[in-house]
């Protein structure tokens, strides 16, 4: 099939930040009471825009007869995360030079905050690749699993949904690539793939997985439309 653009996600695609919000969110939920295995949290809260997350947190929050979540929680969480950010961050391995490689359409489809996102893409050097095309969540109404931010990027890339490629490594972005009508093709080259993380990917609806930058940029190669 051949495809015009790629959108790429942010966390777990292009940078390997997917273990740190995780290690930091899950710590500090732990708390204030709230535990969640590992897999139920990644399955549950992977690629769900912000706005969704934090509903979820205070509404389970509230279940065990809390009330909301403490109103000086999530800063908290956001200093601790922006720390870890700045200490250990890194792009994922063969991300530069598939981008140095492929110089077709392409764009960044992100649940991150807008200041965020920017702030991570120019911490591992990646930012000049997409500029202007980094889209946030927070610029669409409905944030993934909804297609509203796929549509939105495919809309200012100028390219048709079902000629477009959307490469993405959590099942709620899975969900809305396919609820774009959009070719979707799963990621399980980031640092927090698990043995597992392939099968629910496909399960999700996933067209194709790849494992690495590597294997995307040679499956690339064959569409010359991408190249």
């Amino acid at each position: 099939m051949a495809f015009d653009a790629i959108l790429f996600d942010c966390d777990g695609v292009l940078v390997d930040s997917e273990k740190i919000y995780v290690d930091v969110e899950r710590e500090y939920l732990a708390r204030i009471g709230l535990h969640y295995e590992l897999d139920d949290y990644m399955n549950r809260f992977q690629g769900l825009g912000s706005t969704d997350y934090w509903a979820a947190l205070d509404q389970d929050h509230r279940a065990l007869g809390k009330g909301g979540l403490p109103e000086s929680f999530a800063p908290e969480v956001d200093a601790a995360t922006m720390a870890r950010i700045n200490r250990d961050l890194s792009e994922i391995k063969g991300i530069k030079q598939l981008l140095q490689a492929h110089t077709g359409a392409r764009a960044v489809a992100s649940s991150s905050r807008v200041h965020r996102l920017r702030h991570k893409l120019r911490h591992t050097g990646l930012f000049a690749f997409f500029d202007p095309h980094i889209y946030s969540g927070e610029q669409v109404e409905n944030g993934k699993p909804a297609p509203d931010l796929f549509l939105f990027a495919a809309k200012k890339l100028a390219v048709a949904p079902s000629r477009t490629l959307v490469v993405e490594d959590s099942i709620n972005g899975v969900k809305a690539g396919l609820a774009a009508g959009m070719e979707v093709w799963g990621f399980v080259g980031g640092g927090h793939s698990h043995d597992g993380h392939a099968d629910q990917l496909r399960a999700a609806g996933a067209h194709r997985i790849v494992d690495s930058h590597d294997n995307l940029a040679s499956l690339l190669r064959d569409s010359p439309q991408l190249a």
